[in-house]
This record gives C-alpha cells, sequence and structure tokens, in this order.
C-alpha cells in the first residue's frame, strides 16, 4: 500500500493539470506490469487525502476539473499570491473580465450574444481569452449565419478552485463584494473593477454584466490596480 500510495503520489505531484482517475490507474498498471482495482486506488487516493490534510503540510490533495491535485492551503494563499505578483505581470483588463464572465454563466454563447450584453464589441476581449486558454470554441449555434459558440474549459476551473462548473457561486449570491470565495494562487492576477455602464433593458446589463464573477471569485489582492491591457 505504501509503495502504491508513493507511485500515486508521484503521478499528481508532477501532473501539469488535474490527473484523473483513468490516467493514475492507466499509468500505475503500464509502469508497475500489474492490474489494479478501480477500490483500491480510490482507497489510496483518500489515505493520501487524509494525509496531507494534516497540519504539518502546506499543501492538500484536492479533486478538481475531473481530476486530482495538489493545492496550497488557504492559510497560505496570501503569500502564494504575493510571490505570483512579483513573478508575473498578466492583467485581465476589464473588458476580458466582463467577456469571461458572460461565458461562464451563459455558456455555450456566441460573440454576437456577448456583444448584445455589454453593448460593446467583444472581439479584442475573447481573442485574449481564446490566447489565454480559459474559453474554447464548442460548436456552432443554430441560428442566422452560425456563429460560433464559447464556453470556459478545465483551465477556467483550475484558475478558480472549481470542481465543474455546478461549483459557479450563482447570481443570487452576489449580494456584496464581500462574499469573497476561492482563493486560488492564479495563473495571472485579474483585477476586478466595477462598470459604469447602464444596464440594458431586459438584462439589468447581465448583472452588471456578472461582474460579479470577478468580485467574487478572483483572488483580490489590496494596491495591485496597476495598468490594464487595453
Amino acid at each position: 500500500m505504501d509503495l502504491l500510495a508513493q507511485h500515486i503520489e508521484s503521478l499528481i505531484f508532477v501532473a501539469e493539470k488535474p490527473i484523473n482517475f483513468k490516467d493514475i490507474q492507466s499509468s500505475l498498471e503500464n509502469s508497475l506490469q500489474a492490474e489494479f482495482k478501480a477500490e483500491e486506488i480510490e482507497a489510496v487516493i483518500i489515505a493520501l487525502q487524509d494525509k496531507y490534510a494534516q497540519a504539518d503540510f502546506a499543501m492538500e490533495l484536492v479533486e478538481i476539473s475531473n481530476g486530482f491535485q495538489f493545492l496550497t492551503k488557504p492559510a497560505f494563499h496570501n503569500t502564494v499570491g504575493n510571490y505570483l505578483k512579483i513573478t508575473t505581470k498578466k492583467r485581465l483588463s476589464r473588458a476580458a473580465i466582463e467577456t469571461l464572465s458572460i461565458i461562464a454563466y451563459k455558456q455555450p454563447v456566441s460573440k454576437p450574444e456577448m456583444e448584445r450584453i455589454r453593448g460593446v464589441s467583444a472581439d479584442y476581449s475573447l481573442q485574449k481569452l481564446l490566447e489565454k486558454e480559459i474559453v474554447e470554441i464548442v460548436g456552432r449555434s443554430d441560428g442566422p449565419g452560425k456563429p460560433l459558440l464559447y464556453g470556459t474549459n478545465d483551465k477556467f476551473m483550475d484558475y478558480f478552485g472549481l470542481k465543474s462548473i455546478d461549483d459557479l457561486p450563482k447570481l443570487k449570491d452576489f449580494a456584496t463584494p464581500e462574499n469573497v470565495i476561492g482563493e486560488a494562487a492564479p495563473i495571472e492576477e485579474i483585477t476586478p473593477q466595477s462598470t459604469s455602464a447602464e444596464p440594458q433593458e431586459g438584462e439589468e446589463r447581465f448583472e452588471i454584466v456578472a461582474a460579479d464573477l470577478a468580485a467574487t471569485i478572483a483572488l483580490l489582492q489590496n494596491g495591485t490596480s496597476q495598468e490594464e491591457e487595453e
């Protein structure tokens, strides 16, 4: 059991993204030339989760984005966040945050629909989100012109610490900005700002363009507002 746990531990540690159960099982069987029952592997993973839940460890083993990954415990997020502030200068602009919010809560959604909600072009913001691989093309609409449809992906869930898209905060929970959750260490800093645009008829500008997504989920650091991408 100890040896198997070490093999599983090493797989999860080196994986660049959450490693799913099937890949763990396949890797073990290919490298150790033996068959492992799902129940046996599950038991080891649970034991590892219990191990890293102890106060001696700064990391914990969590099930996230349909897989397993080591993450820093909340008590150390501020330290890690400050380090990442030093080592990365990446920003998402307010426009990109608004576009990301619409995609997250309306997906699958077309660019014309994003632009209808925001009231401005989404070309540049969408391009930036695609470059950062936070969103992806998921199909085409049946509407006129059959525009492309966009949705979030595993990298989006990794960033926000979500096990699945169903774990997104509900819009009704966005009553106050202090309801901040998910202090996941960022791959880039998102600096949320409130929007001054007027609500659109029948939409309330989609809950102020779901700016609450940024205010609720993003890692907020006081005094980090620097120049944003235009």
